[in-house]
């Protein structure tokens, strides 16, 4: 953490415009409790303050209060998006680009769900908003993590570029944003992602085919034998994914964001979460 935190992005991000620019406990302190608890199972910002406190006072002698540990770590929302970044370049992935295969999907990430939707107000000035969750046939207020990852053979997919977006938004329209830096190989993603004539131009301007399951025209009730072949195989390509985000929320919890009070601790639970588990899958490759 203190290697990533002083070769400069992490440490421009929190940078401080005040007279307490070095506190006693550092940033990269702050960072390595609240990331080092999420890797040992500890959910809430409180818990792992707590668990610090009980099994590493030696180590950390100068640990602030939880309620200032917990105004410190918000205060460094800004860091944990290219914290995030840093962590996803520990994992290696061999394959050349023209063998790549990469799959794009995204997780909702709730703050409510169910009945507590309509009454939610959390980051909903900045970033969340009412979306479906289609695998969980429920309404949630919150944001999508949106994921393109590269598939690796009996192996978690390495994620390459991550991103937050309103829960509302449309998966095709999040990864026309990040289209432009990815060519060559193949590109899966579900139904969500399915268009074209966007299809016929990525084969032709970024040597990068976009596959899909293909969906049925209006008024179709099934698909032609040769059609269904092709949609299961494709699911099957871009199964992965949905073992690694099972995998991040089985180690991190970041699906579940009810304690979430401010869109910072929103960037926190989200990106550090996701940091801890990209250091997971490094350490275990």
């Amino acid at each position: 953490m203190c290697q990533r935190y002083r070769g400069g992005r992490l440490a421009a991000a929190a940078q401080r415009q005040s007279n307490n620019s070095a506190p006693t406990f550092t940033d990269e302190e702050v960072l390595t409790v609240y990331v080092f608890g999420l890797i040992k199972k500890r959910t809430t910002i409180s818990e792992i303050h707590e668990y610090a406190q009980e099994h590493f006072s030696e180590w950390f002698p100068d640990l602030p209060s939880y309620q200032s540990y917990n105004r410190r770590l918000n205060r460094l929302s800004a860091v944990f998006a290219p914290l995030a970044e840093e962590t996803l370049s520990e994992v290696s992935c061999k394959e050349t680009r023209s063998d790549m295969i990469r799959i794009a999907d995204s997780m909702p990430i709730m703050l409510a769900k169910g009945q507590r939707v309509s009454q939610a107000e959390v980051a909903s000035d900045r970033l969340a908003s009412v979306g479906y969750c289609s695998s969980k046939d429920t309404f949630f207020h919150g944001v999508k993590l949106h994921l393109v990852a590269k598939r690796r053979s009996e192996k978690l997919p390495v994620p390459e570029r991550a991103g937050l977006t309103p829960g509302s938004e449309n998966d095709l329209r999040a990864l026309r944003r990040v289209l432009p830096t990815i060519e060559d190989g193949v590109l899966c993603g579900d139904k969500a992602y399915c268009d074209e004539p966007l299809k016929e131009r990525l084969a032709e301007d970024q040597n990068l085919d976009l596959l899909t399951p293909v969906k049925k025209d209006k008024g179709q009730k099934t698909l032609s034998a040769a059609d269904a072949l092709y949609s299961e195989a494709v699911s099957r390509i871009r199964q992965p994914i949905e073992s690694l985000f099972n995998w991040i929320n089985e180690k991190t919890g970041i699906q579940r964001a009810s304690k979430v009070r401010s869109y910072r601790g929103l960037l926190v639970h989200a990106f550090g979460r996701l940091a801890a588990a990209m250091l997971l899958l490094a350490l275990n490759p």
